[in-house]
């Protein structure tokens, strides 16, 4: 089982000032501890589970570039884009700069959106949901075809891109690998199962039945489920101590019997002296071979 770590609270001690050597210690400190990759959110305010809207914030694809510069080995990727927040030309284009950039490290996540409040804060795109899902569909089209040999036009319902052209290509080929985030049965799981190299869900009692559904979606379509990268969604508290350690690697085990290959998530005091140490001695070697 693979690792990833998510950092989704930049409300770090000595504020905005000393947020950017912290955010590449921490970067670094995952790299060092053997993580697989390392994951932004695309929000432009915090939300609510993790605190108030004026909480920092960081753009992701201007933090992701950053990281490119500050790591070797991880994986880059947003949990996840939302597709509504740019157009998916320029979407796409920004991966790929990331892909070359990192030297061929970027990964293109993304979903449906979900943020109203910060997006009619902000005046960002925000239609219904179901539009929303028809231009996460469109959009995983024009990406796949910018990242292909085919540079032609594309005409759809929502986007229409006279000239697909993508100069440089991205390093990582046929394309950077592709996660969609979410675990909607009808659409999402749909969506994964078309369009996807990896899938995002949540960990909680559906895990198993959304893996489920997800296998149904690609025995419909005629996709390989093997080929399907599962990673779940979680958050790692190994406790003030330690004292938690064994519990976590008890549930990471569970969660690889399920299928899941990556766990991916937030680490509690991420950024405290130790923590990363912690999970690169204790917790990532104990599941490296599940």
């Amino acid at each position: 089982m693979k690792l990833g770590l998510h950092i989704a609270d930049f409300t770090w001690e000595g504020g905005p000032a000393a947020l950017r050597q912290r955010l590449a210690d921490v970067a670094a400190g995952a790299e060092q501890a053997g993580y697989d990759r390392v994951s932004v959110m695309d929000h432009v305010w915090q939300i609510g589970p993790l605190g108030p809207p004026e909480h920092e914030m960081l753009e992701a694809y201007t933090a992701l570039g950053y990281l490119a510069a500050r790591t070797e080995r991880v994986k880059l990727l947003t949990v996840v884009t939302a597709v509504v927040y740019r157009a998916p030309g320029l979407l796409a284009k920004a991966v790929t700069t990331l892909d070359v950039l990192s030297g061929g490290r970027a990964m293109l996540g993304i979903g449906a959106a979900w943020n109203e409040e910060e997006s009619r804060g902000l005046g960002l795109f925000f239609p219904s949901t179901a539009e929303r899902f028809e231009r996460l569909e469109e959009a995983l089209q024009i990406c796949r075809q910018m990242w292909s040999d085919e540079d032609g036009p594309y005409q759809g319902k929502h986007y229409r891109l006279e000239r697909t052209l993508n100069s440089p290509q991205s390093l990582s080929r046929p394309h950077p690998p592709i996660l969609i985030g979410g675990a909607g049965e009808r659409k999402t799981l749909r969506l994964v199962a078309q369009y996807a190299d990896a899938c995002n869900i949540f960990d909680t009692p559906e895990l198993a039945h959304k893996l489920q559904v997800l296998r149904g979606h690609c025995e419909r379509l005629g996709r390989d489920y093997e080929e399907i990268e599962k990673t779940a969604q979680l958050r790692f508290d190994l406790g003030p101590r330690g004292e938690r350690v064994q519990q976590t690697v008890e549930h990471l085990h569970e969660l690889a019997e399920l299928g899941i290959e990556v766990a991916h998530g937030t680490l509690a005091n991420v950024s405290r002296p130790g923590t990363l140490e912690l999970m690169g001695e204790r917790v990532i070697p104990a599941v490296a071979d599940l």
